[in-house]
This record gives structure tokens, sequence and C-alpha cells, in this order.
């Protein structure tokens, strides 16, 4: 029993190759043109789900005080009708 214990493990086959993911780059940082603002919905619904949920900055590639800026900027639009709170209810 000691022996099975002991015994090296092999691989059962090839490892897995990992892909090179690029870093996403902030938006705002990169094109300083672009502007945070709660007044222009067509630039906030990019950084909302299909669901109504704001998208993370993991996943948007936002910087920190920028993912901030537009969290803030989307519950004021929420807040003034601009932007729906959650996606649309559909009777199938």
């Amino acid at each position: 029993m000691s022996d099975e214990r002991s015994a090296p493990r092999t691989s059962s086959g090839p490892r897995k190759k990992r892909t090179f993911q690029r870093r996403k780059v902030c938006r705002f940082c990169a094109d300083k043109a672009v502007t945070i603002d709660y007044k222009d919905p067509r630039t906030l619904r990019y950084f909302v789900s299909e669901r109504g949920k704001i998208i993370p900055r993991r996943i948007s590639g936002n910087c920190s005080a920028h993912q901030r800026q537009i969290t803030e900027a989307i519950k004021r639009a929420r807040n003034l009708a601009l932007l729906p709170i959650a996606s649309p209810h559909v009777m199938s």
C-alpha cells in the first residue's frame, strides 16, 4: 500500500498551451477626447449588459478611476430614465 502512494505520477496527456491574451487598455485613458457623461446613453450602453447589469472593469478593461465614473454616470442616467434599469420583460 505504501508503494502506491509514493509512486511518481505521470501525466495522462499533453499540457494545455496557454494562449496569450492582450491586456485591455482603458478607452478613456487612451483617448482623452472621449468623456464620461450621464447625458450620453450611447456611450454608457457599451458598459451595460443585455440584462441591465454594469459590466465589471476586468471585462471592460477600464481603469479603476474611470470605472467609478462610469458607474456613477450609469446610475444617474438610470435615475433620469435615460437608461433602462433592467431589460424589458418579454412574454413568450
